[in-house]
């Protein structure tokens, strides 16, 4: 299952399943993708006049509505967000990128933007280091630690959540969000950290897609949040 299906499987199980997907690159591919998949595998009933697909299967399928909301080729980040606006409404909105995965509790994290008032939560997170850290008294080692998660900093995890004012922040399709945008909204204190100390792993390398792999294919991926592997 692609990673998108992961991330939207981690809002589901906090109850949330109303989705808007930006796209651009390969947006075909994810507009494909989601036909197929209430397509495959099982029987189905297709009404080819109104599109209407009725499925036999017997396991569950989500019962998320999805929008897939065409957003421009070389759109930015901000962009994106700002084209979805007209999509999400004048509300309280959820936003994170299709790359990364996380066991945070999505119901805290709104909880906590609701305790602030302020127009922006993003969720901060620790990602584990990449090689082992060694602590040297002269030429001896006193600690050695496997891949440790890193001791001082935090970054950005995405998983934001929005207040509509946001996208007054977005000047328009060539805009970063994360850049510009959260640079004036920190500077007009209008955004706060939720610090998640869990597990956290983008997918923006081959390296990493496989480590993503090798958790799930292992029985052990910590995002997995939901009883049963497709449901």
């Amino acid at each position: 299952m692609p990673i998108l299906w992961h991330i939207m499987k981690i809002y589901a199980h906090y109850g949330f399943r109303d989705f808007s997907v930006a796209l651009g690159y390969k947006g075909d591919f994810i507009k494909r993708w989601f036909r197929e998949y209430l397509s495959s595998p099982g029987s189905i009933t297709v009404h080819t006049g109104s599109g209407e697909i009725v499925d036999h299967r017997d396991r569950p399928v989500p019962d998320w509505s999805v929008d897939l909301v065409e957003t421009g080729p070389n759109t930015m980040t901000g962009g994106r967000i700002k084209r979805l606006s007209d999509w999400l409404g004048n509300e309280t909105a959820m936003v994170t990128w299709g790359d990364g995965v996380a066991d945070i509790d999505i119901k805290k994290l709104l909880e906590f933007h609701k305790s602030h008032g302020k127009a922006c939560t993003l969720t901060a997170v620790r990602p584990a280091a990449r090689y082992g850290h060694l602590e040297l008294d002269g030429d001896q080692i006193s600690s050695f630690t496997e891949k440790p998660q890193i001791g001082e900093g935090w970054i950005n995890g995405a998983f934001f959540v929005i207040e509509p004012r946001v996208y007054d922040y977005i000047d328009g399709d060539d805009i970063m969000f994360e850049h510009a945008p959260l640079s004036r909204l920190a500077q007009d204190g209008e955004l706060m950290a939720y610090r998640h100390d869990g597990f956290w792993q983008c997918m923006d390398t081959m390296r990493e897609k496989q480590i993503l792999n090798d958790y799930w294919a292992g029985g052990k991926a910590p995002w997995k949040l939901w009883n049963g592997d497709h449901a």
